[in-house]
């Protein structure tokens, strides 16, 4: 009889045993947060590594938004300098000057300008104005000048003693005009630099005989450099005395009196300035016996400075727009190489979708590769454009400058404009089906 030992490896359990009780399993919770985060940094590697795996393509996606940036910034730039340049300049006109100019500013301006501003009309705002400094009328006029066989066109500018105070203008060499050359109407001149130059090419002027339209004018004096005023170079004009413009080469062509071209007022301070205008404008209303529309106008250096930028301000404007359109091509660019890139990806993207990528996950990550390759083209685009306000400062007398304005804004365009045009092509790509595409690749 055999006798079978039991299975010690598998020894025979009790028929009432209990089964065995199963392991218990806690289900995870869901990381509520943490899949997003790992969504949107897992989708900005893709892109990135998209990106870079094709630079041609995408350096090509960007130039448009580069350009349209660097455009937006360099325009924008060159405006804010001109204003800059335009303020310096009428800065150099004199401190608390007025103009008063013939015609009005309340009716259409003809070609011809009246002739109803006359010597006399300076002479009574010296003396009858009491918030007046001094005042210095001028007449002005293009001639021929020349020097033994040297010829040249300037500006000649019949003035007044009272001309360099009003004006803050200074004399290097000689002496200006004075009281005795005005009442005697002597033919004598004082040259700007730049007519010394041309004319007498290094020797010394003064002393030297000159031909203004046949007339023989002796030179007393050079001007010392003023630079240019809104593109008229103050430093290639010749001044002679008012009376001898108007006598002997002008000529006498109003019936008021000695017909100036306008006239400059110095107000005794910046207080006065709004004092002085209403006292002038009232006495010349009472010598022209005016009634209903003035025939002068009065104008100061800060409404001038006014006028100037609003029309640099629109130009400005308007080059800033017209860059801005390079900024939507730019973005229609993006949006047509990332339908390229669509096509193209078809087997990628179905794959995705095939393991599980939902179309979210592949919405943002075309969507990621639009807003970078935007805003990647704005970052250069910015560094180009103040590059050349850069460039341009240096090499040259016009001081550009740098809006930190425009900056921000050009590149929170080209970073929007890379989300608004990259929304159809992400999201053709996320309404792909997976097994169409997989097919298709």
């Amino acid at each position: 009889m055999i006798i079978k030992e039991p299975d010690q490896q598998n020894p025979q359990k009790p028929k009432n045993s209990p089964p065995p009780a199963s392991p218990t399993v806690t289900p995870a919770k869901p990381a509520i947060g943490k899949r997003q985060t790992l969504d949107l940094g897992e989708s900005l590697r893709m892109a990135i590594k998209t990106l870079i795996a094709n630079k041609l393509r995408s350096s090509l996606t960007m130039l448009g938004i580069v350009i349209g940036n660097a455009s937006v910034i360099a325009m924008v730039g060159i405006g804010q300098g001109a204003q800059r340049l335009a303020a310096e300049q009428f800065e150099s006109l004199g401190p608390n000057v007025l103009f008063v100019s013939p015609g009005s500013g309340n009716r259409n301006r003809t070609f011809e300008i009246p002739k109803t501003l006359v010597f006399a009309d300076a002479q009574a705002i010296a003396t009858q104005v009491p918030s007046v400094d001094q005042v210095a009328a001028q007449i002005n006029t293009n001639r021929l000048l020349t020097y033994r066989n040297r010829n040249k066109n300037a500006l000649v500018v019949g003035t007044t003693p009272e001309f360099l105070p009003v004006r803050s203008f200074d004399v290097e060499r000689g002496r200006f005009i004075n009281d005795l050359d005005l009442q005697r109407s002597n033919q004598v001149v004082v040259l700007g630099p730049d007519l010394v130059d041309e004319l007498f090419a290094g020797s010394d002027p003064i002393g030297q005989q000159i031909r203004i339209q046949n007339l023989s004018f002796q030179v007393i004096g050079v001007m010392e450099a003023k630079g240019a005023f809104l593109g008229n170079n103050q430093d290639n004009v010749a001044y002679i005395p008012l009376t001898t413009a108007a006598n002997r080469l002008v000529g006498r062509t109003s019936p008021y009196g000695l017909e100036v071209t306008f006239i400059s007022v110095s107000a005794k301070s910046q207080e006065t300035m709004d004092a002085a205008k209403f006292q002038i404008e009232n006495l010349l209303r009472l010598r022209h016996k005016i009634t209903l529309d003035d025939d002068f106008v009065v104008s100061s250096q800060e409404d001038i400075l006014s006028i100037a930028n609003t029309i640099t301000g629109a130009l400005t404007l308007m080059l800033a727009a017209i860059a801005g359109i390079s900024l939507f091509v730019g973005g229609i660019g993006v949006m047509n190489i990332m339908l390229v890139s669509v096509t193209e990806r078809t087997q990628e993207i179905g794959l995705r979708k095939a393991i599980g990528a939902r179309e979210k996950d592949i919405l943002l990550q075309f969507l990621i590769e639009a807003v970078i390759l935007s805003a990647a083209g704005g970052v250069v685009g910015t560094l180009v454009g103040v590059s050349g306000i850069v460039l341009i400062s240096t090499l040259t007398s016009f001081k550009a400058a740098v809006s930190p304005v425009a900056i921000i804004v050009a590149v929170s365009v080209s970073g929007g404009i890379g989300l608004f045009f990259g929304v159809v092509p992400a999201k053709r790509a996320a309404k792909l089906d997976p097994i169409e595409a997989l097919r298709s690749g």
